[in-house]
């Protein structure tokens, strides 16, 4: 009798830096993963189209494309858009993470970094991609947390739509392109149409790690939930902040 043997979690790696990628590589291999690397941005695209990673680490710091552009690009292109993409990087300036948040990046991770760290964050981050059962367990847990019925696996609000077991979401019948992270938030207020859920509650329900630089990539993955909803609180619906406690979806 034959076993059969779940395949490894591929992680591509982006670093010029050949010290970096080794120990990086060494370190996911240690811990269960396979790896690809490669070591400028203008590999990126074309590497994540032929090796299909489950995740990728991209430096910002890169020769050829800086790896800001090349998250860019992975977001335009339908075959890439939806492998969540971990940020190094050196830089410590507000502006180049939120850049990165606001392109489409998924977590970033500041050089130098705790491999014990970025391995949470690499499990934390591959949990939102996983099928339905993270994204039913997020509304699953926004409703009890509010006290509301248990919701299905299609949500609407207004003129949205979520299909929490097909992982997708449509706005007026137009399809929305959202990372991991956005579906996973969006799946957790769309549940609670018009309660107020705990900025707490969205950073756990979404894996982000506790800590002022969580709240802040919250409020950047809000934002661009808001700019593709139409980023106007005249739409239906509309993401509105309450000050201080969290947000709300409302039709």
């Amino acid at each position: 009798m034959t076993m059969s043997m779940t395949p490894k979690r591929r992680i591509l790696v982006v670093d010029d830096e050949d010290h970096i990628v080794e120990l990086l590589e060494m370190s996911l291999r240690q811990n269960g993963f396979d790896t690809v690397a490669v070591r400028d941005g203008l590999s990126v695209h074309e590497a994540a189209v032929a090796h299909s990673p489950d995740l990728i680490l991209l430096d910002l710091m890169l020769p050829g494309l800086a790896g800001l552009e090349a998250c860019r690009i992975l977001r335009q292109d339908p075959q890439t858009a939806a492998i969540p993409v971990i940020m190094l990087t050196a830089k410590s300036e507000e502006s180049d993470k939120v850049i990165g948040l606001g392109i489409g990046a998924d977590d970033y991770v500041t050089k130098p970094f705790s491999l014990r760290e970025l391995l949470a964050r690499i499990e934390a981050v591959l949990r939102r991609v996983r099928p339905a059962a993270t994204y039913q367990g997020a509304a699953l847990l926004g409703a009890a947390l509010l006290g509301a019925a248990p919701p299905g696996e299609l949500l609407s609000v207004g003129d949205l739509s979520v299909d929490i077991r097909g992982h997708a979401a449509s706005l007026g019948g137009e399809s929305l392109t959202l990372s991991p992270t956005e579906f996973s938030l969006l799946s957790l207020l769309a549940s609670t149409p018009g309660r107020t859920v705990r900025r707490a509650d969205l950073q756990r329900s979404a894996g982000l790690a506790d800590g002022d630089d969580s709240g802040r990539s919250l409020d950047v993955h809000i934002r661009n939930i808001r700019m593709k909803l139409g980023d106007d609180e005249r739409s239906s619906p509309s993401i509105m902040t309450v000050r201080g406690i969290g947000y709300s979806l409302h039709a």
